[in-house]
């Protein structure tokens, strides 16, 4: 099996409770158990991480660069600032997936439409719910 990490940024340890009308009632750990049964089925061992904490997200995404692993990320907040996350991306040598549950540019604030990841991503996934961690998978799996 393959190894993948999917690496979740600020806030959304709060899915589920945190603004629900955007982002739906499944909380973090229901979206953790998801990805892992949907790598299975795609003969994936994934990894699911969440934090809050910048440094954490630039230590797992240089482990994953000096690694080789593959990553889906949702930088969350950092997605449209974080020049360190930028950086970090930039150093990823297997393929890395981008992935929102919604869609930032279809959200009315002016700063969403703008990311620091996209430039490195394989793929962008937005706007599809939890459903689009799945998509993101899929797409690591060449599916």
């Amino acid at each position: 099996m393959s190894a993948v990490l999917v690496l979740n940024g600020p806030n959304l340890g709060r899915l589920g409770r945190r603004q629900p009308e955007i982002y739906g009632s499944t909380t973090h750990d229901e979206l953790a158990e998801l990805c892992r049964s949907w790598g299975r089925d795609l003969g994936l061992e994934v990894e699911v991480r969440q934090t809050n904490h910048e440094g954490d997200m630039l230590d797992w995404l240089n482990a994953a660069a000096d690694d080789g692993v593959p990553v889906v990320l949702n930088a969350a907040a950092w997605t449209h600032y974080s020049w360190a996350i930028f950086d970090a991306c930039a150093q990823l040598t297997a393929p890395l997936v981008e992935v929102h549950i919604s869609d930032p540019h279809q959200r009315p604030e002016e700063f969403r439409h703008t990311s620091v990841v996209t430039p490195y991503a394989t793929e962008v996934v937005a706007g599809h719910g939890i459903d689009g961690y799945r998509m993101a998978l899929e797409v690591l799996a060449g599916r």
